[in-house]
């Protein structure tokens, strides 16, 4: 493969033995010949001095950057601060996402590279994931909006079969496919989306921050693209103890019912944001009156209705949402 410069950027929250792994798995395709540095930014966990005492160890030092963020502003406020170091050391050929509870298996990189050489108007690429125990996770997914939050919230048989097209969640073959977004668990990016479109937006603390950047990108003339043969192993939910697949479900947190109401509303506008909200209240209290009448009350997400009404954008206190906030890469990326 031709020498190609990859900037690997890695923010870890209380996850300093996973970043390690992940690490390792990166120094793993170094040996096979790419050229990788790497950027792992502490969001103010106290993560630090663990990784930098497996970097000296390993004597990783020459390719492997650590900083320490001054605050625990999330995953997109993380991500800029590793991106905007990653600019200033020299213009990389790619910048990768890699989640810290994630680990590249063998050719995931050079075949996020190889595709996107292959095709200069993509401008994100997305890997496969396979879960800890090797099982395939192969998923990407449509931007949400009413439709999918009407089949989220009925989880009604028949319904989600005639909606299918309109559900976020797709479950990939083994082509290379268009998609609205990827994960940000691995996510291969063009310098030149970031000159064109910024980073990422840091008012979403954890969650649709990679949605909405793929569709920024996606305004900006930049495609999504899923690719299979690069394959990546994710421990869902370890770096985030939210979508953990392989337990109940847990009660989501504040902030993402935070980030999917600006989501909506940045997306499609307050009034449409509104109306998305009565059609989720309402799918939801239809799917958990069934649920109940099934005794299948232990497949809902805990004081979901409750949440919503707390969180939802018909009400006034929750209709501030200030422009769009990341670091502007236009004089730096090319």
């Amino acid at each position: 493969m031709q020498e190609f410069d990859i900037a690997v950027v890695i923010v870890t929250y209380k996850s300093a033995e996973l970043t390690v792994e992940s690490l390792k798995s990166l120094h793993s395709e170094r040996l096979s010949g790419l050229k990788i540095r790497a950027v792992v930014v502490d969001n103010a966990s106290g993560d630090l001095p663990a990784i930098e005492r497996e970097v000296v160890a390993n004597d990783w030092s020459s390719w492997i950057t650590l900083l320490s963020a001054p605050k625990n502003g999330g995953f997109a406020y993380g991500n800029n601060f590793g991106l905007q170091r990653v600019f200033a050391s020299g213009m990389p050929s790619y910048v990768y996402l890699l989640n810290p509870d994630a680990q590249v298996r063998p050719g995931a990189i050079s075949s996020l590279i190889d595709f996107l050489e292959s095709n200069p108007d993509v401008g994100i690429a997305g890997s496969s994931f396979e879960n800890l125990d090797g099982s395939a996770w192969p998923m990407a997914f449509r931007f949400p909006g009413l439709v999918s939050e009407l089949i989220d919230g009925l989880q009604l048989g028949l319904a989600t079969k005639l909606l299918k097209r309109w559900n976020v969640a797709m479950v990939m073959d083994d082509i290379n496919r268009p998609v609205d977004w990827v994960s940000g668990a691995s996510m291969m990016i063009r310098p030149s989306v970031f000159k064109s479109i910024g980073g990422l937006d840091e008012n979403y603390f954890l969650y649709f921050e990679e949605t909405d950047f793929c569709r920024r990108s996606k305004l900006a003339g930049f495609s999504t693209w899923y690719v299979p043969k690069s394959r990546v192993m994710h421990i869902a939910g370890q770096s985030t103890n939210v979508t953990n697949y392989s337990e109940q479900p847990k009660r989501l947190p504040a902030y993402w019912f935070a980030s999917r109401r600006r989501y909506f509303a940045m997306t499609y506008g307050i009034f449409n944001a509104m109306l998305i909200d009565v059609v989720a209240l309402f799918a939801q209290f239809v799917g958990s009156v069934k649920r109940a009448a099934l005794g299948r009350d232990h497949t809902s997400t805990p004081y979901y209705i409750r949440d919503l009404l707390q969180h939802t954008v018909l009400r006034r206190r929750n209709r501030d949402f200030p422009p769009s906030r990341s670091p502007d890469f236009s004089n730096q990326a090319h």
